[in-house]
């Protein structure tokens, strides 16, 4: 039977800081006022240092002495973001295990230690000091540091200044803060929105996420196609916010019940303040999205960089063979290339890599797309716009009279679309598009499920490739996993012989954001059709049957494909556990 844990006011009883009139005291004070017994104590006259340590006792923690220097010498206050330090009043003590040593004042806030593990990405190990003391400790690190110079914002440091927070509420009776429309630098919303904008560039996102919630702004970044929580922003700057960046995408910001869509344009500041030669400058877009939710609208900005469709189809992640085939592929004079894979799969860099190869001055590329998110030169592309009746149907009728060469189609959504795309590959255009499917072999069952005729979907594919991205390892920080999982190793079909010295982690470092990963890369399945898979899709075999066939044909499955990678030192086992959608992954 598990032992009870002892009272508060037993422990400083026995060890004689404390009578037992002064706990009894104590007791009736805190629960009359619903106040914790350890504040109650301390209005009592038991040192507050003293309640510490009982409570440090109590819970079976290691109580820290901050007045000590040995100790106070051991704080690394660069470890956590300030803004973390200052609101919870906690300091970090270093890192051991991949656990974070932290001083806490209050053993009961689990909620505060959940919202403290998800914030830092990592486990906390708590010790426990007097809050007192970590206060004085936290003031004297920040004496003299009013007067510094402005310095630029650290990672993870709020993105809310006092000045900021003061000039909103001077205007926190307003339905929209007029400052939302200035467009010099000294409107405190334009400063914050475009210090967001900014920093989010810098950090690699590829999605700036405003939720509005019941109390507060949430601000998120995706980077490497993982969430992260940025901020958490006053919830009376909630309609500056959003009117401002509702503003710079040319949305209507009187209209908040119904979506609205937008876009950004700005220009990347210099890095070295002096002033940028026009012909360099450097514009990077936003896609802004804005649907209403209960709180308020919740705001997405989808960042388009440019240079992020101009990597190389080297850069991409291909293996040999599988490059070989996609060169080959792609230099057809007709058919259909289909790229297949979840939303944010890397779809559209892909076809727009292939299409960066083979837009010469010989060759006539026409695009529909929904919405076009990169501009290139020497491609035609065409913007669908529904409302108007220019939809993929229409564009794609229309392109087949503009006599191309290639044709890319943005999604295949409907049996109209498929039929089009298909009569065109027949008739002598190469012709890429993407579809919606977990992997290579479903794109046929697909096609057929949508209507289009078996034989025409035998007869015009030449090739279907899934894919995903992975999170690949950071260079600085990469080191051998001495003792990987065995779980994770097994879902990917590799034994604790063949991984050894082999398989990867990463320690986590600042270069990485202490995540162990710094990038994508992508895992790809390439299905390349032949007499055998032809004939099963005319007579609408199963997809077992299928996708038994294109493995005969030699098609590496994305598990196999990133078992390669962590092989190689690329990437680690969960990640491609995680991706992959592999079956028994809990």
């Amino acid at each position: 039977m598990a032992r009870s844990r002892k009272k508060l006011g037993e422990i400083l009883v026995g060890w004689g800081v404390a009578t037992a009139d002064q706990v009894d005291t104590a007791v009736t004070k805190a629960k009359a006022a619903n106040k914790r017994l350890g504040d109650a104590l301390i209005e009592a006259g038991v040192s507050e240092d003293q309640v510490a340590k009982a409570l440090a006792s109590q819970y079976g923690m290691e109580y820290v002495d901050l007045s000590s220097p040995n100790v106070a010498s051991q704080v690394n206050m660069k470890l956590i973001p300030d803004d973390l330090i200052k609101k919870h009043w906690i300091l970090p003590m270093g890192k051991s295990g991949g656990r974070l040593q932290l001083i806490i004042h209050d053993p009961l806030n689990l909620e505060l230690m959940d919202t403290l593990r998800f914030r830092l990405n990592t486990e906390i190990e708590p010790r426990l000091s007097a809050r007192s003391q970590i206060k004085r400790f936290i003031e004297s690190q920040s004496n003299g540091a009013t007067g510094a110079a402005k310095k630029p914002l650290e990672p993870g440091q709020s993105l809310v200044s006092d000045s900021i927070d003061r000039s909103i509420d001077k205007s926190v009776d307003r339905s929209v803060d007029k400052s939302i429309d200035i467009t010099g630098d000294d409107a405190p919303i334009v400063r914050l929105v475009s210090r967001i904008l900014v920093e989010a560039i810098g950090m690699r996102t590829s999605d700036i996420h405003i939720e509005p919630m019941a109390d507060r702004v949430r601000l998120r970044y995706r980077i490497d196609g993982v969430c992260i929580e940025r901020d958490n922003l006053p919830k009376r700057m909630q309609n500056s916010i959003l009117s401002r960046v509702k503003l710079m995408s040319g949305m209507n910001i009187a209209e908040k019940r119904l979506p609205q869509d937008g876009r950004i344009k700005i220009e990347m500041p210099s890095t070295t303040g002096q002033p940028v030669d026009p012909k360099d400058k450097v514009f990077v877009d936003f896609r802004v999205s804005a649907c209403p939710a209960y709180h308020g609208e919740s705001i997405v900005m989808r960042i388009l960089r440019p240079d992020s469709v101009k990597i190389g189809l080297v850069n991409l992640g291909f293996e040999e063979d599988n490059l070989a085939i996609f060169n080959k592929i792609i230099r057809r004079p007709n058919g259909i290339f289909l790229v297949t894979g979840p939303t944010g799969s890397g779809k559209t860099t892909t076809l727009y890599s292939a299409l960066d190869v083979l837009n010469r001055p010989d060759k006539k590329i026409i695009t529909a797309e929904d919405p076009i998110e990169y501009n290139f030169k020497g491609i035609n592309q065409c913007q669908v716009r529904d409302k108007i009746g220019f939809t993929f149907a229409s564009i794609l009728k229309t392109m087949l009279r503009q006599a191309p060469n290639i044709i890319l189609v943005g999604e295949i959504r409907d049996r109209e679309v498929g039929e089009i795309a298909i009569q065109a590959a027949l008739t002598g255009h190469l012709v890429f598009s993407t579809l919606h499917t977990n992997d290579a072999p479903s794109a046929i069952t697909r096609l057929i499920d949508m209507g289009v005729k078996p034989f025409l979907v035998a007869s015009a594919i030449q090739a279907i490739m899934a894919q995903r991205l992975i999170r690949v390892m950071c260079k600085q920080c990469a080191e051998i996993d001495p003792d990987p999982d065995a779980k994770y190793l097994a879902l990917i079909n590799l034994t604790p012989e063949e991984a050894k010295g082999k398989v990867m982690k990463g320690r986590g470092c600042d270069n990485c954001g202490r995540t162990g990963y710094r990038g994508r890369k992508g895992i790809f399945e390439m299905m390349q059709m032949n007499a055998e898979i032809r004939e099963l899709a005319f007579k609408q075999e199963p997809l077992s049957k299928i996708r038994t066939a294109a493995i005969a044909n030699g098609m590496r499955t994305l598990m196999e494909d990133g078992r390669l990678k962590v092989l190689k030192g690329v990437t680690t086992p969960d990640e491609i556990a995680r991706v992959a959608q592999i079956e028994g992954l809990a």
